[in-house]
């Protein structure tokens, strides 16, 4: 029996302190800063020993993950804080169409020595459906409540 990884999408809990918010820590081994620049469609890539754990914290952007030769596009943004654990193996990459940066935070976890393809672009079997990926971040963010 083989076991089967999956992506996971977990809202962070939270509790205010005076002014401020504080979500969920991530445990890590290490926490990157990654910066998405506008209008970017990133290429796949694959980690072999590595866990991420994606948090957009400034923007939004559409994380695109290769599973069963089929695209998921999931979309991020600052106004709904989820996490997104992608386990070894899985190709993926991210979509900003937006005219402004996205960043976020990847806690990441390891499993052992960096791979040396960990970063190298992987070839599409097919190409990105960007009108998906687009449409999936606009009922996002139709889904958010306004703040007044």
């Amino acid at each position: 029996m083989s076991l089967v990884r999956q992506i996971e999408i977990r809202a962070l809990d939270s509790f205010k302190g005076g002014m401020a918010e504080f979500y969920t820590p991530q445990s890590s081994h290490e926490t990157m800063l990654v910066q998405v620049a506008p209008h970017t469609v990133d290429d796949l890539f694959v980690h072999h020993f590595q866990t991420d754990q994606l948090l957009v914290v400034r923007g939004s952007m559409v994380l695109v993950v290769l599973q069963n030769r089929k695209y998921t596009y999931i979309p991020l943004t600052q106004h709904k804080p989820v996490a997104v654990k992608i386990p070894p193996g899985i190709p993926h990459g991210a979509i900003n169409l937006s005219n402004k940066p996205c960043v976020l935070v990847n806690a990441v976890l390891r499993h052992g020595d960096p791979h040396d393809r960990d970063y190298c672009p992987l070839k599409q079997p097919f190409p990105f459906d960007l009108k998906a990926a687009q449409q999936a971040l606009e009922r996002l963010e139709r889904s958010i409540p306004v703040q007044v």
